[in-house]
């Protein structure tokens, strides 16, 4: 199969702002911009450059109105200090009807998309998945 991921693609009414978010969010770059769409890819000679999907953020003319059916799930080094960093930039914790318990916090971002922040892997998973899929 040739097929690959090359973007996810975010719709929203004022893609600079919502870019700006996820570039400082994720440390990413922006690598195309015009007042319709903004492109956000990993950073240049990353592991990820290349290999993970980039972001690519729409101009359209309705605003959110529903819970996201795709949603991208973050994994940290240190949770809450991420989720604090996430709320300083402009996110927000949201109910999804999650419930208590769970081990990941979910967030939306300034234009109300859903994102998961998950909670780190401990030493014993990171020894158990490698080096690549960290």
């Amino acid at each position: 199969m040739t097929l690959r991921i090359q973007a996810l693609s975010v719709d929203t009414t004022d893609p600079s702002p919502v870019a700006r978010f996820w570039e400082h969010a994720l440390g990413w770059r922006r690598t195309y911009e015009q007042d319709d769409e903004v492109v956000l890819e990993p950073p240049e000679g990353s592991r990820e450059d290349g290999v993970v999907p980039d972001l690519l953020f729409l101009r359209v003319p309705e605003g959110k109105a529903v819970k996201n059916r795709l949603h991208l799930d973050l994994r940290p080094e240190d949770q809450s200090a991420e989720v604090e960093r996430l709320e300083q930039l402009g996110a927000r914790r949201v109910s999804v009807g999650q419930g208590d318990g769970v081990t990941w916090v979910v967030m939306a971002d300034p234009d109300g998309n859903e994102f998961c922040v998950l909670r780190a892997f401990t030493p014993e998973e990171l020894e158990s998945i490698g080096p690549a899929a960290r």
